[in-house]
């Protein structure tokens, strides 16, 4: 990259970067090591095929979803924030009805660049977690989808980092650089985030994870969108715009996978025919909604108190609640001892926060989960899938140390390593989940196991070809 280049052509943005000769240099630093990073840590095997991609070329409604062939490496990753409100003022917290900060107050800027930073990584992260899944992709529809979300991942990197390089000086351009240095599931130097370690080497456990970690995103995004400093409230609304075709991508994965599941248990033994059964589904279900579950963080937490007090982080529609400062209410919180005993304590509502904004987000999961419910019936299938309790496999709160089984039943430690291949995925059911991983790359076909979308992507037919294999393309293909 060179100073003299079109900044709008090859970073399409609309936060002046042609002007902005401080944030020219830094990314003119920063974009060989991510190009380096996504090489390296992107999707395996397919940076030379043309993948038929949307990106975003401006925010208005023409222009944030241009979709057309592309080489991933060549990806127009952008800078785009929702377009400015001049009238718009602080609406929750110690600061309502001061006007939005422009720039980090100085009182909060650690606590900011902390924000960034843990929301930065989930993005990267989930790129590494999924660079292998290509290999073994059930059609090319699937494959250009998951391209479609990795672009995004880390397009919303690009966001991230676009407020640290402008808004956070030498320490901000540390921690950009640190973004890319961390790395998923490495003993080392893991990603912050629980989840976001965890491996991600099939189909279905890539399924669960953009039905229910990128919802967790979501409801994380939507609470910063509230946020007093309106650059990273204004970059995470324009955020959640994409977000909404990653969950599309988890909840249809799953709901095709159980359609045809239902329709093989028709015919005989799910397994025998190369299917998945719905227990094995419903292990999975528990476990990375489980995962997701811990990213909300401690259900009582001062630092959600703080973040609510100082105006950074609000509530998931904080226009619709009743009153904006939360002070003087109270939550009642399930706690329980040692023994499984259970206590309701009245926590103070700021303390509450994460709970509160993990209300909203299972409520969201149970409706997802409905749908696919109804999927299932819609096939004649009596089988169910449920939601765990949200006490299940806990490893961050008040939840922590204590065993439940997904209805909610209290286990003793030994009682828990018993029966916990009953609960989530064991050895034999990765083993076999993965013995279904084989690509197929004829346009309009699809694996065994996963039954076609209802319609492809801007409408395309079901034979449309999603990727185009280039010569010299090394990856798996019938």
């Amino acid at each position: 990259m060179t100073s003299s280049m079109n900044y709008s052509e090859k970073i399409p943005n609309n936060v002046d970067l042609h002007q902005d000769k401080r944030l020219q240099r830094a990314l003119e630093e920063w974009l060989p090591n991510y190009l380096e990073w996504w090489t390296s840590m992107g999707p395996e095997s397919f940076q030379r095929d043309d993948v038929y991609l949307r990106t975003a070329v401006s925010v208005d409604r023409d222009g944030w979803a241009h979709f057309d062939y592309v080489k991933m490496p060549d990806y127009r990753w952008g800078i785009f924030l929702t377009p400015r409100d001049t009238r718009r003022t602080i609406h929750f917290g110690d600061n309502i009805g001061q006007p939005v900060w422009e720039q980090v107050p100085g009182e909060h800027r650690n606590t900011l660049r902390r924000l960034i930073v843990t929301q930065g990584d989930t993005e990267p992260a989930s790129v590494e977690q999924q660079r292998l899944l290509g290999q073994v992709c059930p059609s090319l529809y699937d494959l250009r989808n998951l391209f479609q979300v990795n672009v995004e991942e880390g397009r919303h990197l690009w966001a991230m980092v676009y407020l640290l390089h402008s808004y956070f000086g030498r320490d901000g351009r540390e921690e950009a650089e640190a973004l890319l240095a961390r790395r998923s599931g490495n003993p080392d130097s893991p990603r912050i985030l629980g989840a976001f370690n965890a491996p991600i080497d099939d189909w279905l456990s890539f399924f669960c994870f953009t039905t229910f970690t990128d919802r967790d995103g979501k409801y994380q995004l939507r609470a910063l969108a509230e946020s007093g400093f309106d650059p990273l409230a204004r970059t995470a609304q324009f955020m959640l715009t994409e977000e909404a075709h990653h969950m599309f991508v988890g909840q249809t994965g799953v709901q095709r996978i159980l359609k045809r599941t239902a329709e093989l248990m028709k015919t005989g033994d799910v397994r025998a025919q190369g299917g998945m059964p719905i227990d094995i589904i419903q292990r999975y279900v528990n476990l990375w909604y489980s995962l997701s579950l811990d990213l909300f963080g401690s259900e009582d937490s001062s630092n959600a108190a703080m973040f609510f007090g100082a105006s950074l982080k609000g509530r998931d529609h904080e226009e619709d609640m009743a009153e904006h400062t939360a002070l003087d209410l109270f939550y009642d919180m399930k706690k329980y001892d040692a023994k499984g005993k259970l206590s309701v304590d009245k926590v103070p509502l700021r303390r509450a926060m994460n709970e509160v904004l993990r209300d909203a987000y299972v409520d969201d999961c149970e409706k997802v989960v409905r749908s696919w419910n109804k999927a299932l019936e819609a096939e004649g299938c009596d089988e169910r899938i449920r939601l765990p309790v949200r006490e299940f496999h806990r490893a961050q709160g008040v939840y922590a140390e204590i065993c439940f089984t997904p209805d909610g039943r209290f286990l003793t430690a030994a009682e828990w390593n018993d029966r916990r291949d009953s609960f989530l995925p064991s050895e034999a059911d990765r083993s076999y989940i993965k013995s279904l991983m084989y690509a197929v790359t004829k346009p309009g076909e699809f694996a065994h196991w996963i039954s076609p979308p209802s319609r492809g992507i801007e409408n395309q037919p079901g034979d449309f070809n999603y990727v185009k294999f280039n010569p010299g393309s090394i990856h798996h293909r019938e």
